[in-house]
């Protein structure tokens, strides 16, 4: 692991604030609109995939991931393909979700797909603990934390915009990493 530092790492985790951390308001946070259209690159969370195939992601969003440059993180990858995994052979829709995640996988260009190295994935694991301690998440929302912090540091490392619906989750994550960039939206209600 020729590009993983440890005692970097830690030291890089000198921001842990030791408190619970408060969801701001949205006025404090970057929500994509109109004048989002034009940017910078972005990095999807796994969210964007599943309300665009839903058909809950909001007129806007569909603008802004047609109008910029979308990367693909693997962890997105992974995510999806779990889904696969977990689907219920024996519902009638299965064969449907499965079809619609094959389309959107095989649509990714490749090399607009982005793999963390073990520099991302160290630091993650750290930030992503810090996080549950923080905010006192429960073995289930463990697994999503590191998942949510790959992606957000990826993003950073290679100057992308992630743009996600995980309002709370990346709020936490901007208000430990700044310098991190996310582009929110709320999903279309059914």
């Amino acid at each position: 692991m020729a590009d993983f530092d440890f005692d970097a790492v830690v030291r890089w985790a000198r921001f842990d604030p030791r408190k619970t951390l408060a969801r701001r308001a949205d006025a404090q946070l970057p929500f994509v609109g109109e004048e989002s259209l034009a940017g910078g690159a972005l990095l999807l969370d796994t969210c964007v995939y599943i309300d665009q195939l839903q058909g809950r992601s909001p007129s806007v969003v569909n603008g802004v991931v047609t109008a910029r440059q979308v990367n693909h993180s693997t962890v997105a990858l992974q995510e999806l393909m779990h889904t696969v995994g977990v689907l219920d052979p024996d519902d009638r829709r299965t064969s449907t979700a499965i079809a619609a995640i094959r389309t959107l996988i095989r649509s990714m260009q490749p090399h607009r797909i982005v793999v963390p190295d073990s520099d991302i994935l160290g630091r993650a694991a750290l930030l992503a603990g810090m996080l549950c301690r923080l905010q006192g998440y429960g073995v289930d929302r463990k697994l999503r934390a590191l998942a949510d912090c790959v992606v957000f540091l990826q993003a950073q490392k290679l100057g992308l915009t992630v743009l996600s619906a995980n309002i709370g989750d990346f709020d936490w994550l901007l208000q430990l990493v700044p310098s991190g960039r996310v582009l929110f939206y709320r999903r279309l209600q059914s």
